[in-house]
């Protein structure tokens, strides 16, 4: 199964568990890495822009579960989410509007919390 890495500039990176059915938005992710973005926070969400679009899919969805990483259609973002956001109505986060699901989180995801708006990062394949 595929892997990606982001590398956030202040210290710190992730590695995504890509969904193994392949999918549009996951395809185009593959196709743009690598590429840079700049973080944005919102609540215990991170979300950074993403050189593509993709429509929004079949199975997308706006509540998420910890560890889950979706592609947001409305803005061309990829969302983090590792804990209640601004639109959640329980502990579990909740996207602003439907996500399309690209994968999950490997491993600790506490460094999260440390990374503020306007960081820099950088997503690419994992080896």
């Amino acid at each position: 199964m595929a892997r990606m890495r982001v590398q956030f500039k202040g210290g710190g990176s992730i590695t995504i568990q890509l969904r193994p059915e392949p999918t549009p938005t996951i395809e185009a992710l593959l196709t743009a890495a690598p590429f840079s973005s700049i973080a944005n926070t919102w609540g215990d969400e991170i979300y950074f822009k993403a050189p593509f679009h993709a429509e929004l899919e079949t199975d997308a969805r706006a509540e998420m579960e910890i560890g889950d990483v979706a592609f947001w259609p409305d803005g061309d973002a990829i969302a983090i989410f590792f804990g209640r956001t601004p639109a959640s109505v329980n502990d579990k986060p909740r996207a602003y509007s439907p996500c399309n699901l690209i994968g999950t989180l490997e491993g600790d995801i506490s460094a999260l919390k440390r990374v503020k708006s306007g960081s820099g990062l950088e997503v690419a394949h994992a080896r």
